[in-house]
C-alpha cells in the first residue's frame, strides 16, 4: 500500500501559506515530501518504531520559524486536508485490489491512518506550543533589556534614558534591571533621563525614589534631568517631593 499512496501522492499540495519566496517555498517542499515518506512507513512498522523515527519531522518543523508564524487553523487545516488526501487514495487503494484484502486488513490500515494522523497532530501542537512559549519568552527578557537600557558615556558614569509610559510592572523591570547593570557595569554616577517620560504619579515617584535609594547603597549618585514641565506641574500637586535630589532642566554630562 506504501508504494501506491507515494506513487499517487500530489506531494506539491501540501502548503502552509502563499509563499513567493523561493528559499521558503523549497523548504516546505522539503518538509512536505519528508512526511509523505516517513507517514507512509506506518503501514510497514509497528507503531512504537514508526513514532520514534517521525519524532525527528515533528520537533524540527515544530521549532520552525515559518510554522511559528503561522496561525495554528492554518496548520490544523492543512493537517485535516492532507489526511483526506490519504483517505482517497486508500479508497482508490482498496477499489483497484478488490477483494485481495479482507475487511479486517483494510480497517486496520484505515484506523492506522486515522489514529497516526490524530497522534502527529497533537505531538506537533504540543512542541510548537513549547517553542512558542519559548521565543515569546526570549522576546519579553529582550523587551525588559530595552525597558531599561544604561547606557555607558565614561569610564564609571552612565545613563538611563526613560521613555513612555511606566506601570507598576514596568517600574518593578526598571529597578531590578538598573541595579543589575550598574552593578555590572561598576557604574558611579548615572543619570536618570525623564525627558521621555510624559506622565508621573505617586507609585512612579516613589519607584524612582526607591530606585535612587537602592543605588546609593552600592554607591551609585544618581543625577535627574529633562522632567518635563506638565510632569513638574503634577509633581508639585501630588505633593512629591524632590529636595533631597540632585536636578538639571536638561541633560548636561560631567565630564570625568
Amino acid at each position: 500500500m506504501s508504494h501506491f499512496i507515494i506513487k499517487h501522492l500530489k506531494i506539491d499540495e501540501f502548503t502552509l501559506q502563499s509563499c513567493t519566496d523561493p528559499e521558503v517555498v523549497a523548504k516546505l517542499k522539503e518538509q512536505n515530501h519528508d512526511f509523505h515518506v516517513q507517514f507512509c512507513e506506518v503501514f510497514l512498522k509497528d507503531e512504537d518504531t514508526f513514532l520514534h523515527h517521525f519524532e525527528k519531522w515533528v520537533m524540527n518543523v515544530a521549532q520552525d520559524e515559518e510554522h511559528l508564524s503561522t496561525p495554528n487553523h492554518f496548520i490544523f487545516r492543512e493537517f485535516f486536508h492532507t489526511q483526506e488526501q490519504y483517505l482517497d487514495l486508500f479508497d482508490s487503494f482498496v477499489a483497484a485490489h478488490e477483494g485481495k484484502y479482507t475487511y479486517e486488513e483494510l480497517n486496520f490500515w484505515r484506523r492506522a491512518i486515522i489514529r497516526t494522523f490524530e497522534h502527529v497532530m497533537l505531538w506537533f501542537m504540543k512542541e510548537n506550543h513549547h517553542y512558542s512559549l519559548k521565543r515569546l519568552e526570549s522576546q519579553q527578557e529582550m523587551i525588559k533589556e530595552l525597558s531599561s537600557p544604561v547606557i555607558m558615556v565614561g569610564k564609571n558614569t552612565a545613563l538611563l534614558p526613560l521613555v513612555g509610559e511606566i506601570d507598576s510592572n514596568r517600574a518593578k523591570i526598571i529597578l531590578e534591571k538598573t541595579l543589575e547593570q550598574c552593578a555590572e557595569k561598576s557604574v558611579l554616577l548615572l543619570y536618570i533621563d525623564l525627558s521621555g517620560v510624559v506622565v508621573i504619579d505617586t507609585m512612579v515617584a516613589q519607584q524612582i525614589f526607591r530606585l535612587i535609594e537602592t543605588l546609593r547603597l552600592i554607591g551609585v549618585k544618581c543625577i535627574l534631568s529633562g522632567i518635563r514641565p506638565e510632569v513638574a506641574q503634577t509633581a508639585i500637586q501630588l505633593g512629591i517631593d524632590f529636595n533631597d535630589l540632585t536636578i538639571h532642566s536638561k541633560l548636561e554630562l560631567i565630564p570625568e
